[in-house]
Order: structure tokens, then C-alpha cells, then sequence
């Protein structure tokens, strides 16, 4: 009788072990992968491809799998030192924006695309700046960031990465180039200014020789302008102001007085 009973304890473990297995195993088939993931699935060493996102069934101890994340991600590309084309050593940092969109390629054809991509960003941040001058990279960088961003996504595609966008983030430049700019700077808004004060001199003088022009034709609108001047002058309080009187003023006086002294 006691044998029957440790008999029956025997079988009762081994049914509570084998259901406690095959609950482990259904925990290790069962794949619960979220919307901005894959999963890749190896059979033995064999692919078999990406699955998800939901509910994913693999077989366990046989298949092994690799998640694979989709959303875009923001890589800092660290500080390259560059020599423009025309001589000048430059710091310069960027970010690349890419996502996943072959989770198969970017697992089988490449062995850490993240560490692959920033080391081929690095590299053609360097060739890219390095080919143009200090003045085109200062001033035509979204031709830059362009250039970048095709070149990069070129190279990547082949492991199933899209690169969206390439942004060169700051630009450090030698203490003597800037203050070289600063005076080229200075130089050319003083060039800018004396440009505008001989435009301006040049237009008033070309209004002054038409109002001579009128002047000369019509006498009488240097006076009425000689009074006005008068006017303006006698407005400013406490002030003496000697004012030579034009003859043509006096020209009237004059005639009336050499004919009286005529009839006499």
C-alpha cells in the first residue's frame, strides 16, 4: 500500500513538472512585439525573415531572434577636425536622422549598423567639407547638408537604412580667421556706407544744379528763397546773424535814384 501511494506521488510530480515545462515553453513562443519594432527570426542559423508587430509565435531553443527597432534615429556625429580647400582648419560637428527599413538587411548585411553608420557619417563629413572653401561651407550649407544626406543614404541603403536628413550643428573657427572676418566684416560696411553717402551727394547735387537751372531762368525765385532763408534764420531765438542783401534787391532803389539825379 505504501509503495501505491509513493507510486501515485511520482506520477502526480511528474504530470506537475511536465505542466509546469510545457507552461515555460508557450512563455518562450509566445512574442509580443510593439508597432515601431520587428523581430528577426533565425531557424536553426537560417534566416527566416522579420515578423511582427502583434503576437509572434517561434519555435524555443531552435529559432533565436533579434529585435529590431523602426523609429528614426538622431545620431550625434562627433567634432572632425577639417582642412577646407583652401587651407583653412575647421571644427565641425553634424546629426544624421535615419531609420530602419529592411530589419532583415540591417541584421544579415551589416555587423552593428549603428556603429557603421556614425563611422561612415564621421568619413563623409570629412571628405565633403574637406572639398569645398571656407566661404562656401560658411555660406551654402543646406548644399552641404544636401550633399551629405545623398551620399550617406547611398552607402546605407544596401543594409536597409534610410537616411532622411543630414544637419551640419555648429562650425568652430581659428581665433585669427575671425577676427581676420571681423575687420573684413567692418571693411565692408564702411564700403557701404560711403557707397550710400556719394549717392546721396550725387542726388543732391543733381537737385541743386536743376533748381539753378530754374533760378537762372526765373530771378525772382532766388529772392523769394533769399526771404525765406531770412525767415528761418530770424526763428532761432538769441542769435545774431549777418546776412549779406543781394544787389538785385536794391536794383529798384538804384534806378529811381539815377533818374532823379537824370532830370536834374
Amino acid at each position: 500500500m505504501i509503495r501505491s501511494i509513493l507510486d501515485a506521488i511520482f506520477n502526480l510530480g511528474s504530470s506537475f513538472g511536465a505542466i509546469i515545462i510545457i507552461i515555460l515553453l508557450l512563455f518562450a513562443a509566445i512574442k509580443i512585439v510593439p508597432e515601431y519594432q520587428r523581430i528577426v527570426v533565425f531557424r536553426l542559423g537560417k534566416l527566416v525573415g522579420d515578423k511582427g508587430p502583434g503576437l509572434v509565435i517561434v519555435i524555443p531553443v531552435i529559432d533565436r531572434i533579434i529585435r529590431v527597432d523602426l523609429r528614426v534615429v538622431t545620431l550625434d556625429v562627433p567634432v572632425q577636425e577639417i582642412i577646407t580647400k583652401d587651407n583653412v582648419p575647421i571644427k565641425v560637428n553634424a546629426v544624421v536622422y535615419f531609420r530602419v527599413m529592411d530589419p532583415s538587411k540591417s541584421i544579415v548585411e551589416v555587423e552593428n549598423y549603428m556603429m557603421a553608420t556614425s563611422q561612415l557619417s564621421q568619413t563623409t563629413l570629412r571628405s565633403v567639407v574637406g572639398q569645398a572653401e571656407l566661404d562656401q561651407v560658411l555660406s551654402e550649407r543646406d548644399t552641404i547638408n544636401k550633399s551629405l544626406q545623398q551620399i550617406i543614404d547611398e552607402r546605407t541603403d544596401p543594409w536597409g537604412i534610410k537616411v532622411s536628413a543630414v544637419e551640419v550643428k555648429e562650425l568652430e573657427l581659428p581665433e585669427g580667421m575671425k577676427r581676420a572676418m571681423a575687420r573684413q566684416a567692418e571693411a565692408e560696411r564702411e564700403r557701404r556706407a560711403k557707397i550710400i553717402a556719394a549717392e546721396g551727394e550725387f542726388q543732391a547735387a543733381e537737385k541743386l544744379g536743376e533748381a539753378a537751372i530754374i533760378m537762372e531762368k526765373s530771378p525772382i525765385t532766388l529772392q523769394l528763397r533769399y526771404l525765406q532763408t531770412l525767415r528761418e534764420i530770424s526763428a532761432e531765438k538769441n542769435s545774431t546773424t549777418v546776412f549779406p542783401i543781394p544787389l538785385d534787391l536794391l536794383k529798384p532803389f538804384m534806378k529811381v535814384l539815377q533818374n532823379k539825379s537824370g532830370e536834374e
